[in-house]
């Protein structure tokens, strides 16, 4: 355990962040699976919406600093080819 109080602060610090983050990521895998399973039934139409609102908490994540933004630009392109796939 840490000794110096700015070593404490830095541990709670990174724990909060670390929560934030993982709620963020969460969220994110959340509507990526929507896509997922839109375009394993292959409904065009809710595989389109689902990946709009994807795309959006994506490139929040990613403002947010959570994914680097390659990351994002990756994640984003795979659903997209995923879903003209089915199109």
């Amino acid at each position: 355990m840490a000794n110096i109080k700015s070593a404490k602060k830095r541990i709670l610090v990174n724990e909060t962040k670390a929560a934030r983050n993982k709620a963020i990521k969460s969220k994110v895998k959340t509507y990526v699976k929507k896509v997922e399973v839109a375009v394993a039934k292959k409904d065009v139409e809710a595989a389109k919406a689902a990946l709009k609102e994807a795309v959006s908490e994506i490139n929040k994540a990613g403002s947010k600093g959570v994914y680097h933004k390659n990351t994002c630009s990756r994640k984003i392109a795979r659903l997209a080819k995923a879903v003209n796939s089915i199109a």
